[in-house]
């Protein structure tokens, strides 16, 4: 594992990107755009290893920073192998003496990265950071990519053996939690989706039994999305804490919308979306807006209501009520009651976890499918038509197309959905129904 530290704004993520080759870190000239420990896969000289990226460290700071702090220094008890990152165009600051004198206390082998040297006039500033008590320096421009490959060489070399325990933990991650940005990732990808400060990341921590992401009160708090493979009884499963999604006249050009693509992207590429909704506040139509995404992705959905706790007794029948009308695309989607802070109600997400995925890629016997079929149209037959046969021709989701002697309308395709639904156990999955009339 190769921690990347140092205090905010002096390219860290700049830093990432170039190792892993694409832009998988948010990179803004704004102080502080990465709170979140992200952790991301690479390979150099044909040795593969993990990169985390952390938000910047700060000696003093507000409720926010102490957090953002508190995951940097919490990376370093993970790191074989820690670079810790300075800009050549500020010198040595007060911030970057702390966080060496911190860095320096983990005991992981550290190389110190002078940043921002775009050519070799400024070279000599490098060596200035030598009062930093971390060796010689690495002169590199993250943006443009001079010197990383030394900076890269230098690194490999410092990799334990194979089969050494540190490399095995660099490459499987600790205490039953992988953290991995590649898509060759096992189990299901659960996407964790809602407006922001609903608690996603405390539902997200909760969920992974560790404080991964940054907690707190102000809207806005992750800005990656940040995936983390979590074993559990029924395999592993890799969750992916998102940023919040807002309406487009609220998100500001840069750092947000970034947030808001990857949170998008992030939706697109799983196989299971968790909507977290603020039970205090109820289901808003920016809560609509999202389950239509949901919808649109063709995933299977569990809402969370989270916060229920806090609802008054009287006022819970309102909110499951408008949890109903503004989430219809979601169709029987699991709604659940929980708590993300006090833990309670979250045991039942797995299990509903388990029964969405495997509804997702059941596959009905044609023979089966096709007694269901005459036994649907037997108690309600069809208006001017009649389904002469039905095959299932796709999974993720189960997708049945039906050879139809005329054409159905959609409130007896409703009927017939409802039906199959209920015979094969498909729960709140995505269902596709196409019709083929005639010999067509």
């Amino acid at each position: 594992m190769v921690v990347i530290a140092g205090r905010p704004n002096v390219g860290k993520s700049s830093l990432v990107n170039r190792i892993v080759g694409s832009r998988a870190a948010v990179v803004e000239e704004e102080q502080g755009v990465t709170r979140d420990r992200k952790v991301l896969t690479a390979d150099w000289a044909g040795a593969p290893f993990s990169v985390m990226d952390t938000g910047g460290w700060l000696a003093a700071g507000d409720a926010l920073e102490a957090k953002v702090s508190d995951q940097a220094e919490r990376a370093l008890e993970e790191a074989d192998v820690v670079l810790m990152v300075v800009d050549v165009t500020t010198g040595v600051t007060e911030e970057d003496m702390a966080a060496a004198k911190v860095i320096r206390r983990s005991g992981a082998p550290v190389r110190l990265v002078v940043n921002k040297i775009d050519d070799a006039t400024r070279e000599a500033e490098a060596w200035q950071f030598v009062s930093l008590g971390l060796g010689d320096p690495f002169a590199v421009s993250a943006l443009h990519g001079r010197g990383t490959g030394d900076l890269l060489d230098e690194v490999v070399g410092l990799f334990p053996g194979e089969g050494e325990t540190e490399r095995n933990d660099a490459a499987t991650g600790r205490d039953g939690v992988v953290a991995d940005e590649g898509e060759g990732a096992n189990g299901p990808r659960v996407a964790i989706i809602g407006r922001p400060n609903v608690g996603k990341s405390t539902l997200f921590n909760r969920l992974l039994g560790e404080e991964r992401s940054i907690v707190h009160d102000m809207p806005g708090t992750t800005r990656d999305a940040i995936d983390t493979v979590v074993e559990t009884e029924d395999g592993p499963i890799c969750f992916i804490d998102t940023a919040g999604l807002r309406r487009p006249s609220k998100t500001d050009r840069g750092t947000e919308q970034h947030a808001t693509m990857r949170a998008l992207r992030a939706l697109e590429r799983a196989d299971i979306a968790i909507l977290v909704i603020d039970a205090t506040v109820g289901a808003s139509h920016q809560d609509q807006r999202l389950a239509e995404r949901i919808g649109v992705s063709g995933c299977p959905a569990i809402v969370a209501l989270n916060k229920w706790d806090l609802v008054p007794t009287e006022d819970r029948d309102d909110v499951l009520a408008g949890v109903g009308d503004r989430l219809a695309f979601l169709g029987a989607a699991p709604v659940l009651k929980i708590s993300a802070i006090s833990g309670k109600g979250v045991r039942r997400i797995l299990p509903a976890l388990r029964d969405a995925e495997e509804a997702y890629h059941h596959r009905v016997p044609t023979g089966a499918l096709n007694r269901t079929l005459q036994e649907l149209q037997g108690r309600q037959p069809a208006p001017r038509a009649r389904i002469r046969y039905g095959v299932q021709g796709a999974i993720d989701p189960p997708t049945f197309t039906l050879f139809s002697s005329g054409r159905l309308p959609q409130t007896y395709l409703r009927y017939i959905e409802r039906g199959l639904r209920e015979k094969f156990e498909l729960g709140a999955t995505p269902m596709k129904l196409r019709v083929r009339v005639g010999g067509k």
